[in-house]
């Protein structure tokens, strides 16, 4: 399951907002989003994932993706920054 490494990494970003602050800064590894998010929210980090050559998992849900990494709300974007 690709969500496992984001919930056993050492440091991760949860939400747009950090995850996209993380990508600015080159401190993103992988960027996990979720395909049920508003497009308009996710469509730029995608975009600059491409740019950077930073690896995207798409997952299916964003409760989904909330609970990999330990929320319980669902989460549009998160990122690993170190394994």
């Amino acid at each position: 399951m690709p969500m496992s490494s984001l919930a056993t990494a050492r440091k991760r970003t949860v939400g747009t907002k950090q995850t996209l602050k993380a990508l600015e800064k080159g401190l993103a590894r992988q960027v996990f989003v979720a395909l049920d998010a508003e497009q308009h929210v996710i469509r730029p980090l995608i975009q600059m994932c491409q740019d950077k050559n930073i690896p995207v998992v798409e997952v299916d849900y964003m409760k989904d993706l909330g609970k990999a990494c330990g929320i319980e709300v669902g989460c549009a974007a998160a990122a690993v920054v170190e394994y």
